[in-house]
């Protein structure tokens, strides 16, 4: 087996998205656009370096020997031709889509995938605002396709270049792209996915595939009568690089500390949907 095969594909894809990243800045910047400044533009490479490094920590670790664990009990055997690997493209693209709708439901995983979202600006490098410690309990998604007999390498990089597609998303100079609206994950749709809008909250989960949202209810369409706002519904007055990381944990435990209700309903500001407040029955 090549082991080499997903730091090529990353050789590849890294100078590809920077070099997009360089049009784009060209590009609004002859046009007048005020697209980027260097404050978000840096938090976005500072916060993909933490989470790079820690991904990379956990590989050897943590990542590998559970994957193989699971692997080497794997329900099914498969040739690798073209058919595995097109089932494991869709089957990490439903595992990526449900760990994102968990993401955005439950508080405890909201805390780390808020910062992806913290951006007021929309451009490439906000690919970069990566979810910190995501890394940390992502591989509990990838077991399932390990068990279906899917070797932890082929995983890795089937994710490395599902992520290098997701990053290329990040951009507000591509338009509608016809056709392939109704099939993948556009431009379009992941400008929805970001913004603060409150029709657009909570949808677009998907990274290559739109099919997950449309087939689960979690579409939606971007309309030019509501163009999209970026950024959190509450805006992060702080802006630092230790308090983007961390604000959201430190509001969810001040509210799970500060609360009188018993713990069993308190447990709600952590495991229920950010926002989640206990309802107040009527005397």
């Amino acid at each position: 087996m090549d082991l080499f095969r997903e730091q090529r594909l990353m050789a590849f894809g890294v100078p590809l998205i920077l070099a997009a990243i360089l049009l784009e800045i060209g590009i609004t910047h002859f046009r007048g656009i005020r697209a980027y400044t260097w404050r978000e533009t840096l938090t976005n490479f500072y916060l993909a370096a933490l989470n790079g490094s820690l991904d990379l920590l956990l590989r050897a670790m943590v990542v590998m020997p559970v994957l193989a664990f699971f692997w080497h009990h794997r329900l099914i055997g498969w040739d690798r031709g073209w058919s595995y690997w097109l089932v494991l493209f869709v089957a990490e693209d439903l595992a990526y889509y449900v760990l994102h709708f968990v993401d955005h439901h439950c508080r405890l995983f909201w805390a780390v995938h808020v910062t992806h979202h913290s951006s007021e600006e929309y451009n490439l490098t906000t690919g970069f605002r990566s979810s910190v410690f995501q890394p940390v309990y992502r591989t509990a998604y990838f077991i399932p396709i390990a068990l279906l007999g899917f070797e932890p390498l082929d995983i890795l990089l089937m994710y490395a270049a599902t992520q290098i597609y997701g990053s290329l998303l990040h951009t507000e100079r591509i338009g509608k792209l016809g056709w392939l609206e109704h099939i993948l994950v556009t431009p379009s749709h992941h400008r929805v996915h970001h913004a603060s809008n409150a029709r657009y909250l909570d949808k677009n989960m998907g990274t290559c595939l739109i099919l997950w949202d449309k087939l689960f209810g979690t579409f939606a369409a971007e309309s030019p009568e509501d163009p999209p706002r970026y950024g959190l519904t509450k805006a992060i007055p702080d802006r630092g690089p230790v308090n983007i990381v961390f604000h959201e944990w430190r509001d969810m435990l001040r509210d799970f500390r500060a609360s009188p209700l018993p713990l069993s309903q308190r447990l709600g500001y952590l495991l229920r949907g950010p926002g989640w407040k206990p309802a107040v029955r009527e005397k």
